[in-house]
């Protein structure tokens, strides 16, 4: 099957801006810019079924859709390269090997929106793939594909690059645009939502850089194909899939989304270590839901993995095998969370310390029995934070309870970690 994100990689190297365009690069943009209207576009990604790949799932062209076309004064793109969840590397990966279907991508954006500006909001430490952005930029603009007339018509588009010094919390769309207007990057409240009043209160969109870097296949191929790339009847597309963990060969793929989730361990990745055995897994990145060997067979696509209890997220899959403490592995993230927590509010900056504290003292063996009621209560309690770092930082924990509550029991009852000698 050819799939449409990494068709144009190359082996040790970013492909060559030649190269890209000798295999069907910018051409479709040529196609929307010369016979397509900026409606035409956004309905053809609404079409598609495009969802965020970011790690929301929200519909891409819907998304689209709530920014007003009669608001006065410019509107913006940005592109969230902020990757900081733990076992996500998918958009390194993509940018390192090929980052025109990205400036193709958020161009046709641009188009699509009547956008004039666009920024590209990277996280300190991808210094390879910043550098791979500007030489892209830089060579999209001499060749016409970006900024002013482009490709000889009326649209002029520019798009900057922006390198962040980074935190996790500027993954929340409010808050990297507080952190891109030089601001304390908190998050802001909702409502307005960025599609009214986002960057320098104008309407703005903010799309992750996979879901950008698929716009390119689908205007050039079609709804149709696009949807049809997927193994199950509700999905649409591909998915970069990173794969973490106890499995034999560590990956990140591009895969059919909808693929069963053992077909992806035990295919590309090889299975799992030598001697051993699977345990569980997180399926999207450090703020989802363990899974379990009885979930192997579940397709992984946004609403089937949802019906069991976790969710798709970004795709990064930490796989753990029967040696692995799931109270130390949950105490892992949420130290994590508590670390990277921006302290806006008090849920967040006062209850991920506590969570943290409790899961300590289980994992060295001073845990009560009525820590586990006093989890669950967080669990809860979380929910009402300000965004959704900390909801999303109990969802391992909630996972753990859920599947391996006796796992938690047996340090309680034992006054150790059951695993370590």
């Amino acid at each position: 099957m050819d799939l449409p994100l990494f068709r144009h990689n190359r082996r040790d190297r970013s492909v060559a801006f030649k190269e890209y365009r000798s295999e069907g690069g910018f051409e479709a943009l040529k196609r929307a810019i010369t016979g397509m209207t900026p409606a035409e576009v956004q309905q053809t990604v609404i079409d598609s079924g495009l969802r965020g790949r970011g790690g929301a799932g929200f519909p891409t062209g819907k998304k689209w859709s709530f920014v007003p076309r009669d608001l006065p004064g410019p509107r913006w793109i940005i592109c969230n390269c902020d990757e900081m969840e733990p076992g996500t590397y998918k958009d390194r990966v993509l940018l390192e090997h090929n980052p025109y279907s990205l400036i193709e991508g958020m161009t046709l954006a641009c188009y699509a929106l009547g956008v004039r500006h666009g920024f590209i909001f990277i996280r300190k430490g991808y210094e390879q793939a910043a550098e791979n952005l500007a030489r892209a930029i830089d060579e999209a603009k001499k060749e016409g594909f970006l900024g002013e007339r482009i490709l000889g018509s009326e649209h002029s588009i520019d798009i900057d690059l922006h390198l962040s010094a980074g935190r996790y919390i500027c993954g929340e769309e409010t808050a990297l645009i507080n952190a891109l207007e030089g601001k304390r990057p908190n998050p802001r409240q909702k409502p307005p939502f960025p599609a009214v009043k986002g960057l320098w209160a104008g309407p703005t969109v903010v799309n992750n850089v996979e879901t950008l870097a698929n716009i390119p296949g689908i205007l050039a191929r079609g709804a149709a194909w696009f949807k049809g790339l997927a193994m199950n009847p509700e999905g649409a597309g591909s998915k970069l899939f990173c794969v973490s963990g106890s499995v034999k060969d560590r990956a990140c793929v591009e895969l059919p989304i909808g693929i069963p989730l053992g077909d992806i361990i035990d295919g590309p990745c090889g299975g799992m270590r030598l001697g051993k055995r699977f345990k569980a897994c997180i399926p999207g990145g450090a703020s989802t839901q363990f899974l379990t060997a009885e979930h192997l067979k579940v397709p992984m696509d946004y609403d089937p993995v949802a019906k069991v209890g976790s969710r798709l997220g970004s795709g990064g899959i930490i796989v753990f095998d029967q040696d692995h403490c799931l109270v130390e592995a949950t105490l892992n993230l949420i130290t994590f969370f508590a670390r990277e927590s921006c302290g806006w509010c008090t849920p967040c900056r006062e209850g991920l310390p506590y969570v943290r504290e409790i899961l300590t003292r289980i994992e060295t063996g001073y845990g009560k029995e009525d820590d586990i009621a006093i989890l669950r209560e967080h669990i809860k309690y979380l929910n009402y934070s300000f965004c959704a770092l900390a909801p999303g930082a109990m969802a391992p924990l909630d996972g753990l309870l859920r599947h391996f509550e006796d796992e938690v029991r047996e340090h309680i009852v034992k006054k150790k970690c059951p695993l370590k000698k």
